[in-house]
């Protein structure tokens, strides 16, 4: 129980810390923008730039790069669940078609040892006729 009361506050805390990056990213604009952004503080010479807009910058990137990774980790989450998924199934049919080919042979040996004698096949063979009437 204790283990599973940590996983869910594990869980929890990251899922209020994607929700607070997500807000961050709409609140910054988008990752193009910022870009531009940068590259427009970078072109300028260096005496007009503050550091305190140096950090804000800092921010802004620090932010729009977690965003960018949560995304990439979701999406890859996704792909391995998506791929355990196929690997299930195709176990599955595996299986499947293992147990027909063991009938299949398990029937052929059968028949293997059933082989009959000519004798025994002219009398399957032999039409039945009926007595006649005098």
């Amino acid at each position: 129980l204790v283990k599973i009361l940590d996983r869910y506050g594990k869980q929890h805390a990251d899922d209020r810390k994607a929700l607070d990056l997500q807000s961050k990213d709409l609140k910054y604009g988008s990752h193009h923008e910022l870009l531009e952004l940068v590259e427009s503080k970078l072109v300028e010479s260096n005496s007009d730039v503050s550091v305190d807009s140096l950090v804000q910058l800092e921010d802004h990137l620090e932010t729009a790069l977690s965003v960018t990774r949560a995304r990439k980790t979701e999406l890859l989450l996704k792909l391995v669940d998506s791929l355990k998924e196929k690997e299930k199934l195709l176990k599955e049919e595996n299986q499947g078609l293992a147990s027909q080919m063991e009938k299949n042979n398990l029937a052929g040996a059968e028949a293997d040892k059933m082989e009959m004698s000519p004798g025994q096949i002219s009398e399957i063979i032999r039409p039945v006729t009926l007595p006649l009437l005098y």
